[in-house]
This record gives structure tokens, sequence and C-alpha cells, in this order.
């Protein structure tokens, strides 16, 4: 098995990635190696047929898959993938890495079916296989690359953790609900006693105050997630 790299771009969910994980251009890459459009046709197809998708991987590690191909388009410029992160530490910590754009390049497993030797014109490029058919195992994302131009296109960040999201608001409703039904009842006292409470117990409602710290809090929270995005 052999591995080449190239660079992209990662987006919803848990992190989504999409680019180029290897390209058609006729720069050779690490190996002097060059892929021929229809390289990979074979092999999309006989794994579309199993209908599983292929796995991403960091740094060629299949002991640690961190997401799922979900699907590959075969371009002029080469395979075009969008691929999912799963919601497991070592999946995140690689998308947060990505997201930081000091990892941004592809790489893949493969073998070689069928190569042709290059004509006289790519020797002089320094080319010394054209692969045009391989079978394709994994792509990967990756620190250092065969191919410098599978690169990363797109990152989506994906959105917050949905559950701490419910929690946080329930919580807000509730000391929302107190602070109101607190509020009735003082509305009432002070009907009954012509305005005539005291302004400190006014503005003492500790519930409120609990509210407002519990907002503020969430509000902060929320500015220092936007900040890491």
């Amino acid at each position: 098995m052999e591995y080449k790299t190239v660079s992209f771009k990662a987006a919803d969910d848990f992190g989504k990635i999409s680019g180029y994980f290897s390209t058609y251009d006729e720069v050779a890459d690490s190996y002097g190696d060059i892929v021929a459009p229809g390289a990979f046709t074979d092999t999309i197809k006989a794994r579309e047929a199993t209908g599983h998708p292929f796995p991403l991987c960091f740094n060629h590690n299949m002991d640690s898959v961190i997401g799922t191909v979900d699907s590959i388009e075969d371009t002029e410029k080469g395979p075009l993938i969008t691929a999912s992160f799963f919601n497991t530490p070592k999946a995140q910590e690689v998308r947060e890495m990505v997201k930081s754009g000091a990892v941004f390049q592809f790489s893949f497993a493969y073998d070689v079916r069928e190569a042709e030797a290059p004509t006289e014109e790519q020797k002089a490029k320094g080319i010394v296989r054209v692969l045009t058919k391989m079978d394709l195992y994994e792509v990967s994302v990756v620190v250092v690359p065969a191919n410098q131009n599978a690169v990363v296109t797109d990152i989506k960040t994906g959105r917050r953790n949905s559950k701490k999201d419910a929690d946080a608001i329930r919580q807000a409703i509730t000391l929302l609900q107190s602070v109101l039904d607190a509020e009735e009842d003082q509305d009432g006292e002070d009907g009954a006693k012509a305005n005539g409470a005291p302004e400190e117990l006014k503005q003492s409602n500790p519930k409120r105050t609990d509210l407002l710290e519990y907002i503020e809090n969430i509000w902060k929270g929320e500015e220092k997630d936007e900040s890491q995005d």
C-alpha cells in the first residue's frame, strides 16, 4: 500500500471539510508520479456499490478513523471530496488544526493497478511514472503531503453542542419565570401598600440578580466561542 498527499478546505454538524485529495496536473509528486484522469473511476464505483464510505484518517493512522468521505466528484482538476468529522476528541482536535490553518493538506492510501511510462516530455519534467488505475483505501488529513497541490479548499466549523445549548436555555427560562413570578408578587404587595415599599427592596430581587448574571455568563461564553472560530 502506498500513500500520496494533496491540500484542502474545512464545515456543519461536527465539522465538514472539502478539497482535492489528488490532482491531474503534470507536476510530479515526491515519488515522481502523476495521476492520470480516470485513475480513480473504478475504485470509486466499486466502493459506492458497497454502500460504505471511504474512511477519513489523520496522517494515515487507520487505528483512529476521524470521519467519513461523504462524496467524491471527479473533476477536471482532480477528485474533489467532502468529508465529515466524527464527534470524537481526536476528530475534533484535527478539525481545530484545520481551522487554524496550520494543517491544510490531504493524502491518500492506495495500490497501483496500472501504470505507464512517461513520455520524453514528461521525463523532462521529472515524471517517472503515470498512474492510470488505482485502488483507493482511505483519505487522510496530513501535515506533510506528497502532492503539494492536494489541499483543503473549504472548512465548515460546525454548530455548538446542541445539548449544552438546550440545557442553558432551559435554565435561563426557569430563572426568568422565577423573576416574573416574583415581580407579580411584588406588584401585588406594592398595590396593597400604595407603592410604599422602600426603593432598595424593589432593586434587590436576588432571582433577578441571578438571571442577569447567568445571561451575562452565557453571553461571555458565546463571545469566547465566536472568537475561537
